[in-house]
Parts: structure tokens; C-alpha cells; sequence
């Protein structure tokens, strides 16, 4: 497991789907995912493409469920993932020059 996919661990939701997120940390995962071509059939994309997801927002993101639009679902991943890399980023994880 690399230390992107650990530092989830605990954490909070990033995601946080109104109606859907269940703000559990303990279910809080590195959710990949996929858009932009990042990965072909099969592949996860690199964990740099991934989001603080609790489980429930998880389900959403991989459509297990369909609870938000696929419009509505990018604008929730979106705003996930830039919370997630300036998490990353604050705990030198990543860095950004």
C-alpha cells in the first residue's frame, strides 16, 4: 500500500455527497478515479488520482449507486480532490512548487 493510500486512513470525507456521505472516517478510503484517460479497462489509475471517499460516496464515485448525476458526481469529485491533494500537499506528501 503506498503512503498516498494510508494517509486516508482516519480521515474525513473529502468528498462529502449531500444526502449520500455517511461522514464516517472509519470507512474513509483512497477512492481512484477514473476520468481523463488516466487508465485503461481493468487499471486503477495512480493513486495520485484519487479522493478521500467514505464508503458511501465511494459507491457513488464507482456507481455501485446512483443516488447524484454523473454532472453532479464530477463537481463533488472535483472539489474532493483538491481538497485531497492540499491535504497531501500540507503533510509534505506531495509537493507543489
Amino acid at each position: 500500500m503506498t503512503k498516498l493510500r494510508k494517509s486516508a486512513r482516519g480521515q474525513p470525507c473529502l468528498v462529502r455527497i449531500p444526502g449520500v456521505c455517511n461522514h464516517d472516517p472509519e470507512t474513509v478510503v483512497l477512492a481512484h478515479v477514473r476520468r481523463g484517460q488516466v487508465a485503461g479497462t481493468g487499471q486503477k489509475p495512480a493513486d495520485l488520482c484519487g479522493v478521500f471517499a467514505c464508503s458511501s460516496c465511494h459507491n457513488e464515485i464507482d456507481r455501485r449507486t446512483r443516488k447524484v448525476s454523473m454532472d453532479e458526481l464530477d463537481g463533488y469529485i472535483l472539489d474532493g480532490m483538491c481538497r485531497t491533494l492540499a491535504y497531501w500537499s500540507r503533510e509534505g506528501l506531495i509537493r507543489a512548487d
